[in-house]
C-alpha cells in the first residue's frame, strides 16, 4: 500500500496505523502533530487511525534547541 509521507511515497503494510508507522519512522508520538489529508488527528487517536492507500500523511516534529 502506498502513502505520501511528508512529501515522499512510500510503501506500507495495509491495514497499518498511524502509530505503526510513527514507529516504523523511529517518532516518538508526543513529538509529532501528525495531519492526515490536511485533517489534524489527536495522538489519542494514533493506534486506532489505520492509513489507507493514497492517504498524505503530514508529520510535524518538535525540535528543541538553543
Amino acid at each position: 500500500m502506498h502513502i505520501i509521507c511528508n512529501g515522499n511515497e512510500q510503501d506500507i503494510t495495509e491495514g497499518s496505523s498511524l502509530q505503526q508507522l510513527l514507529e516504523e519512522l523511529q517518532l516518538a508520538p508526543d513529538s509529532v502533530v501528525a495531519e492526515i489529508n490536511k485533517k489534524i488527528i489527536t495522538p489519542d487517536q494514533y493506534a486506532q487511525l489505520q492509513l489507507q492507500d493514497g492517504d498524505h500523511v503530514e508529520l510535524i516534529r518538535f525540535v528543541g534547541g538553543g
